[in-house]
């Protein structure tokens, strides 16, 4: 017998028995699902109701999850888990009467919610505890919590049964508590600049405003197909059009695409548009937003790498052109002259898989980006005058027709953040998205042409990837983890 199918019987077997401890709660006219419990107190509050050298303190009424127990003959050690942290309870049979062994002893279980009154009082080690007068268990946990120590060993069960990964583990249940707190962040640092916050459809009858592919549903009230949208975009500089000279949007996109330590087909963007800006604008726009970040959420500029390294994000920030970079790594000067044949055979002296025959001239340079530079910015890099053929909604920029007036801002080896000088020429906007080659290609939204033609103001434009953000900030090892309940194939029979 595998240890999978001798943990799942040891869970079956205490099922059976804490489903017998619930029959009899009932039979005994108990409500082992409360309705309410009078909660005066968190645990991360008790300890200011207690000063140093004080030996007693007032009573408070505390609720939370069983996630210790330590049951002794005339007096137990409870510790209780809320929004705020553990709180420690001491569970006496002086204090309890019959009740501490007729019920406590008896039908209690680790996992159990329970709500708790009593003094405050410090034990002998110091720990700031409540002594049980009262209790009441308000919600019986019919199955078991993992093992302390094992934990959630399968990663699967981890993302599967995030409920257990919260209870069990502090560092994930900071890091997506964190997440809440850069988004709060962002919002702020927005407000104070008189961004409007707005929402756009989530259903788009045209899937723009990024090269990928759309998850596609059916609208039966309209008998025709429409998509989950790919991106912010296209809506935002609608309200651009409509007067709204800065707007954001924070919101769920999604795209049907692969499963990676960096990809999930649902993921959270911020887009932001200002009108009389510039890419230029929006670099000191994402720059003062981090720093802010930083400073609010985490209280230093200064974050870690899995590595052991740091990464500075406080100061000035690189900036680097997207064909020096080529240059450089290349080591040819001549780079952007060679025919898409002898960069091919470049990329196989590079030690790069070799491109395929089908590829665009500007797919095989970004391969040597995307594989030998980008996982080498870790320090704050705006890469900047991409490739015009990488994105269509962008202004071209001015003495060289081959690039647009964007930047890649790059932290940790992966792009955080894309922003444009936008593009709003209609005529100039149709004739880029008509001219996309290859994987790039994307449908053309006539009825955003149509707004443009109304005029849209010159604008810069910021995209953040907000699970992306968070894996940087808190030095999370997969997207997976900044998520709080990613996607996953669904079990089988399920």
């Amino acid at each position: 017998m595998s240890e999978k199918t001798d943990l799942n019987a040891i869970s079956h077997d205490l099922h059976a028995v804490r489903q017998e401890k619930l029959a009899q709660l009932r039979a005994a006219g108990e409500d082992p699902y409360r309705a309410e419990w009078s909660q005066t107190h968190v645990a991360a509050e008790c300890p200011a109701l207690l000063p140093e050298g004080v030996e007693e303190g007032p009573e408070v009424s505390v609720a939370g999850r069983i996630v210790a127990l330590r049951v002794m003959g005339k007096a137990s050690f409870v510790k209780i888990l809320d929004r705020s942290g553990v709180q420690q309870c001491y569970f006496t049979r002086d204090a309890l009467l019959e009740r501490y062994d007729t019920h406590f002893k008896k039908l209690v279980d680790l996992g159990d919610f329970v709500g708790v009154r009593g003094r405050l009082f410090r034990t002998k080690t110091g720990e700031v505890t409540v002594r049980a007068t009262e209790y009441k268990l308000v919600s019986k946990a019919l199955r078991p919590l993992p093992e302390k120590w094992a934990g959630l060993a399968d990663p699967e069960q981890v993302y599967r049964q995030r409920y257990l990964d919260l209870v069990v583990n502090e560092e994930s249940r900071q890091r997506l508590v964190t997440r809440s707190r850069v988004i709060e962040s962002i919002r702020k640092f927005f407000w104070s600049r008189q961004f409007v916050e707005v929402e756009t459809p989530a259903l788009h009858a045209v899937a723009g405003g990024a090269a990928a592919r759309p998850f596609v549903t059916h609208f039966n009230a309209l008998d025709c197909d429409f998509y989950l949208r790919i991106a912010l975009e296209l809506h935002l500089k609608r309200c651009l059009v409509g007067g709204m000279d800065r707007v954001f949007e924070i919101g769920r996109v999604f795209r049907n695409e692969g499963l990676s330590r960096r990809h999930n087909p649902e993921f959270t963007m911020l887009e932001a548009y200002q009108a009389y800006s510039d890419y230029r604008g929006m670099m000191e726009l994402v720059r003062s937003m981090i720093q802010t970040i930083c400073r609010e959420v985490l209280g230093t500029t200064t974050v870690n790498r899995a590595d052991g390294g740091t990464i500075e994000l406080g100061g000035e920030w690189r900036e680097a052109k997207y064909k020096d970079l080529i240059l450089e790594r290349t080591g040819d000067p001549q780079w952007f002259s060679r025919s898409k044949e002898e960069k091919i055979a470049a990329c196989r002296t590079l030690g790069l898989e070799e491109p395929r025959a089908d590829w665009e001239d500007y797919e095989v340079t970004n391969e040597v980006f995307g594989k030998l530079i980008e996982p080498t910015l870790i320090q704050p890099t705006f890469v900047t005058h991409i490739p015009k053929e990488l994105c269509p909604l962008a202004k071209v920029t001015v003495g060289d027709d081959s690039t647009i007036d964007v930047f890649e801002l790059c932290i940790n080896g992966q792009e955080i953040a894309p922003a444009y000088s936008e593009q709003n020429d209609p005529g100039v906007q149709r004739q880029m998205l008509q001219l996309q080659a290859g994987a790039e290609t994307q449908k053309i939204d006539e009825d955003f042409l149509l707004a443009l033609e109304h005029g849209m103001p010159p604008a810069g434009g910021l995209g953040v990837g907000i699970d992306r953000l968070v894996i940087l900030l808190t030095g999370a090892a997969n997207i997976r983890d900044t998520i709080l309940f990613p996607t996953l194939r669904p079990e089988a029979g399920a």
